[in-house]
């Protein structure tokens, strides 16, 4: 890079690291390249005691060897251009061959960019205002732009536009204006100073328009220069996105009059020698390292990151949401905790919010019989083994409950207990309870031993459950026929899902979530969980047949009910196994009753 352009940029790069933790010893590896100090990629990105910090890649120049396209170099014909050298006189005044049939006398765009900076790219002579020429860099990839010269071989132009594209050239916005009349020619007033609205939005100046030098001129733009949010440039998203670019656009809209140069127009050219932008790989602090891969500038991503630009976090790092770096935090993308049972998660941001912002990740696809959102305990029909600890393979054990004696696979997590049906205990629900003796039924495998009952009619006689069941009810069965009859003639339909049951003297309390009411009884019904009352003996009979965890329509009525706000579902009510299918004749039911049809059947 030429002198002058680093007695510029120097000042201000300098600023900028000064902002960034380890900036001085970046500066003073610039300032003494004799003797640098060898570095790793970790040394950069985490401290002595492997914490994560904030870490950037080192500027370059972006644009060198980059192709660049002219839409107007000399030489389709042979032609002649002239400028002059210092002082201007008649014997300054030079004149050159510009034909592109001949290396020696073609000047293409690719001089723009090459490292020898005495070649040249040259337009075609006789530009006419408002005719524009354009010169456009594609970069490759996104970079965040420190600095943008051009230096020219011809007169600086009177009036030129940059232009920036984070699209790589689908669209295009303005970076920087530079003319004599701002005015007149962009439409936009010279600006001296930036405002903070207008901190992301390009301005125009007559600074660096100048007829002389008449070669080698330099126009220097830096688009952190001047913005008031610059010194505080890693936490201000205005600001990254406005220096972050995929292609340049350099528009010459105008050249200064043939009168001042005292060349006529048709021999008059623009001329640049070399066009340098300095940048850094957009990587989001969260690595000190691009490199070249397959042929195109990658980040070594740190800090557990992933993606073109350190932009995303890497699997199974999603316990916090991804942010960029900045020199007070390293925002490192945090792995999940699945206790070793998992090697995939997803990231939930109402868990992270309920967590404090502490931790959002979900554990999916657990393995070695664990289950929720860490795979912290045991899936249904496992318990823990607690003299192992979560994170063992073998941390969770089958709950071994009994096919016949239980009411599920399901057991308790911690103790092992599982859930049996009347008349039957154990651990494993394995033996009949004390006052019950087995039966010849799977459905109820242990019933009560019955008492001989005095009488005052005879000798005493030992009753006969299947005798006494017999007359008290008819057994369940699977399919019922619904019609509107037997839905007006219930106090109460409903649609419920059983989720536990308990012991309480003569009945069974049921732990029931109601879905959808269909027939509201007198004392209402709400929905969510509630109790649901079975006497013992229809359980015992067989006059219902329920389980726990299934969904059931439940038609029931209040005759047996000790407390008119208890749900009773007793002999005469029906649970039936519940079927999608009937939603909708339900709901015909549901209206035919609120316009009178109950009472005529």
């Amino acid at each position: 890079m030429p002198r002058v352009l680093w007695g510029l940029i120097i000042p201000f790069y300098i600023s900028l690291l000064s902002l960034v933790p380890g900036g001085s010893q970046q500066q003073d590896q610039q300032s003494n390249r004799a003797t640098p100090k060898p570095k790793t990629l970790e040394d950069a990105c985490y401290d002595a005691k492997q914490r994560p910090k904030y870490c950037i890649p080192d500027f370059i120049n972006v644009a060198q060897g980059r192709e660049v396209t002219a839409t107007s170099t000399c030489g389709r014909w042979p032609q002649k251009l002239c400028y002059f050298l210092q002082p201007v006189n008649q014997t300054s005044r030079r004149c050159l061959l510009c034909d592109q049939s001949s290396l020696e006398t073609s000047y293409p765009a690719a001089y723009v960019t090459d490292p020898d900076a005495k070649t040249c790219w040259r337009s075609e002579g006789g530009v006419k205002y408002p005719q524009s020429i354009n010169l456009t860099l594609p970069l490759g990839r996104r970079f965040e732009l420190v600095y943008l010269s051009i230096r020219f071989c011809s007169p600086r132009p009177d009036s030129m536009a940059i232009y920036k594209s984070m699209d790589n050239g689908k669209t295009w916005v303005p970076f920087q204006y530079y003319s004599t009349n701002c005015r007149r020619v962009y439409g936009q007033a010279t600006v001296s100073a930036i405002t903070k609205p207008m901190q992301h939005e390009a301005t125009c100046t007559d600074y660096q328009t100048g007829v002389k030098p008449l070669t080698g001129g330099l126009v220097a733009f830096m688009p952190l220069d001047g913005r008031p949010s610059a010194r505080r440039f890693e936490y201000s998203p205005v600001l990254q996105d406005w220096v972050t670019a995929t292609d340049i656009r350099v528009v010459f809209s105008r050249m200064h009059t043939g009168k001042k140069l005292g060349i006529r127009r048709k021999t008059a050219f623009y001329g640049v020698s070399e066009l340098q932008v300095g940048g850094r790989c957009k990587c989001n602090g969260h690595t000190s390292r691009c490199v070249i891969i397959q042929g195109e500038l990658t980040c070594q991503c740190q800090h557990h990151t992933a993606g073109p630009e350190c932009d995303t976090c890497k699997p199974f790092y999603y316990d916090r949401p991804w942010q960029r770096a900045t020199p007070s935090n390293a925002h490192e993308c945090v792995a999940c905790e699945c206790n070793l049972h998992s090697h995939r998660c997803r990231f939930n941001m109402e868990l992270y919010k309920l967590s404090g912002r502490k931790s959002g990740g979900v554990c999916s696809n657990c393995q070695h019989n664990t289950a929720g959102r860490h795979c912290h305990y045991c899936k249904q029909g496992f318990k823990r083994d607690l003299s192992k600890p979560i994170t063992s393979r073998k941390a969770c054990k089958p709950c071994q409950c009994h096919p016949i004696g239980a009411l599920t696979g399901m057991c308790n997590q911690t103790t092992g207990q599982c859930q049996c049906k009347s008349g039957v205990t154990g651990l494993t629900c394995n033996r009949c309870d004390q006052g019950y003796q087995q039966s010849r039924t799977a459905h109820i495998p242990c019933v009560r031993i019955q008492e001989v009952i005095p009488t005052t009619v005879g000798p005493p006689m030992e009753w006969n459950t299947g005798t006494e069941c017999q007359s008290y009810c008819k057994p369940s069965h699977s399919r019922v026929h619904m019609n509107l009859r037997k839905y007006c003639k219930k106090d109460y339909v409903l649609r419920a899902q059983l989720l536990a049951m308990e012991k309480s003297g003569e009945w069974w309390q049921f732990t029931a979530t109601v879905l959808t009411v269909y027939r509201q009884r007198r004392v209402p019904i709400r929905r969510g969980d509630q109790p649901l009352w079975v006497p013992e003996q229809d359980l015992a009979c067989d006059c219902l047949r329920v389980q726990v965890g299934r969904s059931y329509l439940i038609i029931g009525n209040d005759e047996e009910s000790p407390d008119p706000a208890r749900l009773v579902l007793d002999k005469n009510s029906m649970a039936l196994p519940w079927r999608d299918v009937w939603a909708y004749k339900l709901r015909r039911f549901q209206q035919q009753s609120r316009r009178g049809k109950c009472k005529a059947v």
